[in-house]
């Protein structure tokens, strides 16, 4: 590889390196062709890339990546699993494989979130839920008390529409009752006012009459005088 080559495949990979989510160095020795390719094919799934090349190549491509924290993790047979995806889900795969094969893939650290990882971690990340679980859980951590919130909402407008129904039919609401109420103070002015009306014209009659009765013998007198 001349060095226009080299120059290539270390901007390659530090292209890789700066794309990607979480980056686990691998010490590979012991697995085979066939295994390697089957990992790779497992690690697609976790949008993981399994990078294999020389740690000279390696770490000049973490320099220009600005992930210089990688650099103790190259010594010996190392490969680079660069990470696109879910970091949880590729660490599994990669538990999972090292745990079938016994012995030929072990994890020396790794780089995520701009912080270093040592094995441990990088196991420790393995055994977590994958991305798409937690949002699983977490959604369900946040529906229980909306549908709780829920439920009680609509207990409450029940009983609003219940309360508001029965104070409906009392005739509290509508304009029913104060329509009603002044009818009996209505009524009684007018029933008060009619015998005051009717009172002079029974006591004027008499009068009327009295002068007529009266004048009739003075009429009488009169013809017997002409007589």
């Amino acid at each position: 590889m001349n060095r226009d080559e080299k120059a290539a495949v270390i901007d390659q990979i530090a292209d890789e390196i700066g794309a990607s989510e979480a980056i686990f160095a691998l010490d590979y020795r012991g697995i085979t062709v066939a295994q390697t390719a089957d990992l790779r094919e497992k690690l697609t799934a976790t949008q993981t890339k399994l990078r294999v090349t020389k740690n000279s190549l390696a770490e000049r491509a973490a320099d220009q990546a600005g992930v210089a924290e990688i650099k103790p993790l190259l010594v010996g047979p190392t490969a680079l699993a660069l990470v696109k995806g879910d970091p949880a889900a590729a660490a599994k795969v990669l538990s999972d494989t090292a745990r079938v094969l016994r012995g030929p893939l072990v994890f020396k650290g790794g780089f995520l979130s701009g912080g270093f990882l040592s094995a441990a971690q990088v196991d420790a990340i393995a055994k977590l839920p994958s991305r798409d679980v937690l949002n699983a859980q977490l959604v369900g951590t946040i529906a229980a008390p909306l549908t709780g919130l829920a439920r009680t909402l609509n207990a409450l407008i029940a009983g609003v529409a219940v309360a508001l129904g029965q104070i409906r039919d009392q005739g509290l609401v509508g304009g029913t009752a104060p329509a009603a109420a002044p009818t009996p103070a209505a009524e009684a002015p007018d029933a008060d006012a009619a015998p005051a009306a009717e009172a002079p014209e029974t006591d004027a009659a008499p009068a009327a009459e009295a002068p007529e009765t009266e004048a009739a013998p003075a009429a009488e007198a009169e013809t017997d005088s002409n007589d």
